[in-house]
C-alpha cells in the first residue's frame, strides 16, 4: 500500500470520473448532431469527422459554436414529449374525448344503482353493461 498513496488513488478516481464524463459529453454531442434538422447531411458529416478525429477540440468547438442551439433543441424536444404525454393521458382517460367518457361512467353508475335496487337482474345488468362498454 505504500507505493500507491491515498492521493494517487484520489487522482486515479478523478481521472476515471472525467473519462466517463468525457464519453457522456461525446455521446450527447453526437446525438444532438443527428437530431438537428437544420444542418445538412454534409454539415453533419463534417462535424462528425471533426468530433471523431479531434475529439477534445471538436467537442469543445461544437459546444462553443452550437451550444445555444443544442439547448434550444433540448427544450423543444422536452415540450414535444410533454405535449405527447398529455395527449396520451387525455386519450386514455376517457373513450370519447371530454364529456363522452363521463356519460359512460354515469350510465354504468345508473345501471349499478338499478341492480342494487333490484330493478335489474344480474343477467340484465351484465348485458346492459356490455352494451355501454362496447
Amino acid at each position: 500500500m505504500d507505493d500507491y498513496p491515498l492521493l494517487n488513488l484520489f487522482l486515479t478516481m478523478l481521472y476515471f470520473f472525467l473519462w466517463i464524463m468525457w464519453f457522456f459529453l461525446l455521446f450527447k454531442v453526437i446525438t444532438d448532431l443527428f437530431r438537428d434538422h437544420s444542418l445538412s447531411g454534409w454539415g453533419k458529416a463534417g462535424w462528425l469527422i471533426v468530433v471523431l478525429l479531434l475529439p477534445y477540440l471538436g467537442v469543445l468547438l461544437y459546444l462553443i459554436l452550437r451550444g445555444r442551439s443544442m439547448h434550444d433543441r433540448d427544450v423543444t424536444e422536452a415540450k414535444e414529449q410533454e405535449a405527447a404525454f398529455r395527449s396520451y393521458v387525455r386519450k386514455a382517460a376517457g373513450p370519447d374525448s371530454g364529456a363522452g367518457g363521463s356519460e359512460h361512467v354515469n350510465e354504468l353508475a345508473r345501471l349499478a344503482d338499478m341492480k342494487r335496487d333490484g330493478d335489474l337482474t344480474p343477467e340484465e345488468y351484465e348485458r346492459a353493461k356490455a352494451k355501454v362498454l362496447a
